[in-house]
């Protein structure tokens, strides 16, 4: 079962997000975008594993989550992997909220690594993934749009919402796009 823990994003965030990718989109760059529908905060990729370990990761989340309560996020800057001036991988930060998300990622990535799935190479970073660049077409002026929408967005008041579960979910590659489906919710401590 190919599969990742997240935190589902509230509709007005995805329609937020899908708003900033129409603006890029006005580019004509070659970037394979994310669905609106699908758009969600990955906190740990898991890849392909067997169905006897499911319930060993269900356990696993529902252990590293009991007693961390829930906690407000809020959409930050918009940023680049590696960076601006060669984007590869368009994404938007967490403003508030990024210490929480962190923690927690780092506490699913050591109760993982505990029932063997292997832990990541680099440390954990709170973004979300709206597109992914394929190639230099139009380039120049993703990045001119990138850098007057990131100069728009400085000055805003970016949406956010309330995190009370994090999620498991199988991913279903096809050739129309993945399909994601919930396996285990978890639910963080109400305070």
């Amino acid at each position: 079962m190919r599969s990742f823990i997240t935190i589902e994003l509230s509709k007005e965030i995805k329609d937020f997000l899908g708003s900033l990718q129409d603006k890029l989109k006005q580019s004509g760059a070659d970037v394979k975008w994310v669905e609106p529908k699908n758009i969600h905060l990955t906190l740990k990729f898991l890849g392909e594993i067997k169905e006897e370990k499911v319930d060993k990761v269900k356990l696993a989340l529902e252990e590293s989550l009991k007693d961390r309560p829930c906690f407000y996020m809020q959409l930050g800057p918009l940023g680049c992997f590696p960076n601006t001036k060669f984007p590869r991988v368009i994404w938007i930060g967490i403003k508030e909220g990024d210490i929480e998300t962190r923690q927690i990622a780092e506490y699913l990535e050591e109760k993982m690594a505990k029932i063997g799935i292997p832990k990541e190479n680099r440390p954990f970073s709170s973004h979300i993934t709206i597109g992914r660049v394929r190639s230099g077409l139009n380039i120049k002026n993703l990045i001119a749009s990138l850098d007057t929408l990131t100069a728009n967005l400085s000055a805003q008041v970016l949406p956010g919402q309330t995190v009370n579960k994090i999620i498991l979910f199988k991913s279903t590659l096809t050739p129309k796009g993945p399909i994601y489906e919930p396996v285990k919710e978890a639910s963080l401590k109400t305070i």
